[in-house]
């Protein structure tokens, strides 16, 4: 390897660290990462095109290109601006980052240690604004669900990184990741962000459950049941905060119910929803389009069909029915590949973390697929709420941290495919 390779290797290990490692408590975190490797991408085309990726980069690449695509049909010259294509912009430039990096992998060490002080940062960031600045809720420098999600979700891959890997670490090094699982997980609950609240019922009994399915039953059980203490512990700190909040949502779904009360939190989203599935079912196979959706969003609430409070936002609080009712059936199945491609590509399998059938368990390859997993699971569970992908934030940490996943998975199958030649040489 020549001194330009171990440069721009190098490099893609910086960005593997500055993507989760700078998302929520610097401006713009999650861009920092993201703009090394497209420098890096320019940079090196020359390299990279010369060096066919394999089958589930193309898998990744079709995915991500499709999902801009769907974006790029939103733009109108004559109803919008050239921002508009902001968006899709960041969804096609970053094929070929995705290319750079898979040319370049990094090293996991890197992406572990981005994890801990990314979870790190978002819950200190998260004590200074509810604590120094007596923020009503912590948001991080975006919005509070955005911040709340993101950094439940840094808490979640931390807890996979400890857990897995648990022989790895020495005492100190496992005290630490401790701190930022709690620490990730204090940053959610200080954004009281319910709707990302609801992901971890459903990511930790899945991790715990594969985890254990490849022989560390024990540390699946035990593991879950300090995570689960631990954010009851956060939680008893913030009780009546907590209590209050989800009284809320229920009292605010009792009332929709009764009187179709939409001027609450949890009122307006039914709202949303009830009007993204009707415009939807009107038009399956085209859906309305950003800007048509916006205006038989109007027509229907002038004519009484809708409550007024859907004015106030641009979407439909959640991310299948949003691009249902503005791209239709077709939209609804990209939106379903840009999930399911990754689910499927990092999903462990027994061939994939026992790469000798006789061997030991490939621990942190787990580790990697879990946290590869996490990502569309999550970003699944967000979406029943919020339009996560919306966001800059959301966009950026699902498209860089999958590329960033996936070419540390093939630079170690690469690394070990060589290891029998080196030995016979």
């Amino acid at each position: 390897m020549n001194k330009s390779d171990v440069f721009f290797e190098r490099a893609s290990g910086v960005a593997a660290l500055m993507v989760p490692g700078l998302a929520l408590w610097m401006r713009s975190g999650y861009s920092w990462g993201a703009a090394v490797l497209l420098i890096c991408s320019f940079a090196t085309a020359g390299v990279w095109l010369r060096r066919p990726p394999g089958r589930d980069t193309w898998w990744l690449f079709a995915s991500v290109l499709a999902m801009g695509v769907v974006w790029a049909l939103d733009f109108d010259a004559g109803q919008g601006s050239w921002s508009d294509l902001d968006r899709p912009a960041k969804y096609l430039l970053a094929l070929p980052c995705l290319l750079y990096v898979v040319a370049y992998p990094p090293r996991a060490r890197m992406l572990w240690l981005g994890l801990a002080i990314g979870a790190c940062g978002a819950g200190c960031i998260g004590m200074y604004q509810a604590m120094v600045q007596h923020m009503p809720r912590a948001n991080g420098y975006t919005n509070a669900i955005q911040y709340g999600g993101l950094s439940l979700l840094l808490g979640l891959m931390c807890s996979a990184a400890l857990l897995v890997q648990w022989d790895r670490w020495k005492p100190w090094q496992r005290v630490a990741w401790a701190l930022c699982i709690l620490l990730g997980f204090q940053g959610s609950l200080l954004s009281e962000s319910r709707g990302g609240w609801l992901v971890l019922p459903l990511a930790l009994p899945l991790c715990a459950w594969l985890q254990a399915r490849f022989g560390q039953r024990k540390l699946a059980v035990v593991g879950a049941a300090l995570v689960v203490a631990g954010v009851a512990g956060l939680m008893a700190f913030k009780a009546h905060d907590v209590r209050l909040r989800v009284g809320e949502a229920f009292q605010e779904i009792t009332e929709y119910e009764a009187s179709g009360d939409a001027a609450s939190s949890v009122g307006q989203r039914l709202a949303h929803w009830k009007l993204a599935w009707a415009m939807g079912a009107d038009r399956p196979l085209t859906g309305w389009g950003r800007y048509g959706y916006e205006a038989e969003k109007q027509r229907r609430v002038a004519a009484g069909e809708a409550h007024p409070f859907v004015l106030q936002f641009s979407h439909a609080h959640n991310e299948v029915l949003d691009i249902f009712a503005k791209r239709g059936l077709p939209g609804v199945a990209v939106l379903l590949l840009f999930y399911g491609v990754p689910l499927v590509l990092f999903w462990p399998t027994r061939r994939r973390v026992f790469p000798n059938p006789s061997g030991p368990l490939d621990e942190e390859g787990l580790c990697l697929r879990l946290v590869g997993v996490l990502l569309p699971v999550s970003y699944m569970g967000f979406g029943v709420t919020q339009v996560f992908l919306g966001h800059n934030s959301g966009t950026m940490f699902y498209l860089f941290m999958c590329m960033l996943v996936l070419a540390i998975l093939q630079g170690r199958h690469r690394a070990r495919a060589l290891q029998p030649a080196a030995a016979i040489s």
